[in-house]
């Protein structure tokens, strides 16, 4: 029987994390065997068939020129891990998935800034935290996340009051709400990146959302 392919996961190092505990299932269903990465889970060394950035607290301010005074909840040590495991990524060509946080992340590191607060923004997109996919987001139609998901309309949930306001260096948007605010990206080189701005890990039910873990699983075979 082949090796599963070894996909890392990033996230918080709290004991009950219901995103983990999602991102492992989804990536055990494609075929995946994951590996949880965080400042108390120690990486063990084995070879990454991909990287999976995933959602959280707020990214300090500092790394994207935000206002430092604002009220966020951010974790400094986590940040840091997160940014070396980006670099790595990018520099030896490793699949990359960002996940709400993550993607904002991924593009903070490759050049680009985010909307540090999109409240006041939204006129048309619903504006309710929730698991249940109710925000509506339309893909570009040539993008290769559109390809993947099977469809360049979506349903999905949303969990941020951040965004990404200019994509960085060799990404480009893909997605966005009722309001045009980006959410999505991908890379524009042959490098695999993906960046969303919703949780897939809780809507894997859908087969557009599945797709996504299925496309970093086995496209690696």
């Amino acid at each position: 029987m082949a090796e599963r392919p070894r996909i890392g996961v990033t996230g918080n190092a709290r004991r009950w994390s219901p995103s983990w505990w999602c991102t492992q299932l989804v990536l055990r269903i494609a075929g995946g065997h994951p590996e949880r990465i965080s400042v108390r889970h120690r990486f063990s060394g084995e070879r990454l068939a991909a990287l999976i950035i995933g959602g959280g607290d707020d990214i300090n301010p500092e790394h994207y020129q935000g206002e430092t005074h604002a009220k966020i909840k951010i974790d400094p040590e986590r940040d840091q891990i997160e940014i070396e495991w980006i670099r790595y990524a990018l520099e030896n060509k490793i699949p990359l998935l960002g996940i709400c946080r993550g993607a904002q992340l991924i593009n903070v590191v490759m050049g680009g800034t985010l909307h540090q607060d999109i409240r006041q923004l939204r006129k048309l997109t619903y504006n309710r935290p929730g698991l249940l996919p109710t925000k509506q987001v339309r893909l570009a139609n040539d993008s290769r996340l559109a390809q993947i998901c099977g469809k360049t309309r979506l349903r999905v949930n949303s969990l941020h009051y951040q965004a990404i306001k200019d994509h960085g260096t060799d990404l480009k948007a893909v997605g966005w709400d009722l309001d045009q605010i980006i959410q999505a990206v991908e890379s524009t080189t042959e490098h695999h990146i993906i960046g969303v701005q919703w949780h897939p890990e809780y809507l894997f039910y859908l087969p557009s959302q599945y797709a996504l873990f299925r496309w970093l699983v086995q496209g690696q075979r």
